[in-house]
């Protein structure tokens, strides 16, 4: 019997990297019939199961999780005195438990990477953008946001706080996702979650800001971010909690999200995290020129960045080159021929959206 189940999760992994591999050459199907059909119901079992919750229940999974790992290898201790049968139990025991994991994770969100792409379904042709675009787009983005910051009550030279978040954070930034979602016919039927989680630190050690968790529905963001960052990251996760797997085109969800939003701390921080994007990448051309442009930003908006520079030197990376190499295979594994790079590839897609928004 235990063997019959064992093969049986190796065989529901082993359809599942089929389904997707043959998605991979059919990303319409995966649109129709799992993201805008399968996927919202499951969505919505989250809410009812999850929703509610006060916190992340990653804790409660990984618990679960130890729990199991402790049973399985006093079970594969009892199995036999010989080794090469305890070999063979614990080997087939971890194959099927990765193809449980693979199944449950394909199943819960994962064909999500496979479906139609963004930019082609909002119609518009993100290009690569070359210095003098990514300056240009710099100083637009900052002529823009410095008159937003002013419009924020109490905004002056020193850097902001949670202080000037608007009640109920979690749920304006979410009501403001769902509203474009559906805007531009996308399903947002649900109300997804973003949870701080501690330790301080637990993702920012290893370069990053947050997590969605595929086998609980919600979106955990570090707690040690600086409260500036929780905007764009918080509304980074929920925009993966609908359904988009691609981190450049989450990361435009959060942009437009938190700037259409009618309170001016929230556009203020989300367009300063994309303001940070387009910096980082202008200083990789020309730093002295970059500096300079730097030291003549107002007192106030200065601030907010040494804020945010400060609270990152306080969580240096653990094994940066390790962590980088394995997130990068992991987005190739899910058909983003980019990897890492995807993440910046929101700067494509906010100024093509620009630019349509420009024509219409």
């Amino acid at each position: 019997m235990q063997l019959k189940r064992k093969l049986i999760w190796i065989g529901l992994g082993v359809v599942s990297l089929l389904l997707r591999w043959i998605g991979s050459f059919q990303p319409a199907w995966i649109e129709q019939f799992y993201s805008r059909s399968l996927f919202i119901p499951i969505r919505a079992i989250y809410d009812i199961v999850f929703g509610w919750l006060p916190f992340p229940f990653i804790y409660v999974f990984v618990i679960l999780m130890v729990i199991w790992l402790f049973k399985t290898i006093i079970k594969i201790r009892d199995y036999s005195p010989k080794w090469p049968q305890r070999l063979l139990y614990s080997g087939l025991s971890l194959t099927a438990f990765l193809g449980a994991l693979i199944f449950a994770f394909m199943f819960l969100w994962g064909f999500n990477y496979g479906r139609i792409p963004m930019e082609t379904q909002l119609g518009i042709e993100p290009t690569p953008l070359n210095k003098d675009q990514i300056w240009e787009a710099l100083q637009e983005e900052t002529e823009e946001i410095i008159a937003i910051r002013e419009q924020i009550p109490g905004a002056e030279k020193e850097a902001l706080d949670s202080r000037n978040h608007p009640p109920r954070l979690e749920r304006k930034l979410r009501n403001h996702l769902k509203t474009w979602l559906k805007q531009h016919d996308f399903p947002a039927m649900s109300n997804a979650r973003a949870h701080k989680i501690y330790p301080k630190g637990i993702f920012m050690r290893f370069s990053s800001s947050g997590l969605y968790f595929p086998f609980t529905g919600q979106g955990q963001v570090d707690a040690g971010l600086h409260p500036l960052q929780w905007p764009y990251v918080m509304t980074h996760e929920m925009g993966h909690a609908y359904g988009f797997g691609d981190e450049g085109t989450c990361n435009f969800l959060a942009y437009v999200a938190c700037a259409n939003s009618d309170d001016p701390a929230i556009a203020y921080m989300g367009r300063l995290a994309y303001w940070r994007t387009l910096a980082t990448s202008y200083l990789r051309y020309e730093r002295e020129v970059y500096q300079a442009f730097r030291s003549t930003l107002p007192a106030g908006m200065q601030a907010d960045l040494n804020a945010i520079n400060e609270n990152l030197r306080a969580y240096p990376d653990i094994m940066p080159k390790m962590r980088y190499a394995a997130y990068d295979a992991y987005l190739k594994a899910q058909g983003i021929k980019e990897g890492m790079l995807n993440y910046s590839r929101v700067m494509m897609l906010v100024q093509a959206w620009k630019a349509r928004r420009a024509e219409n």
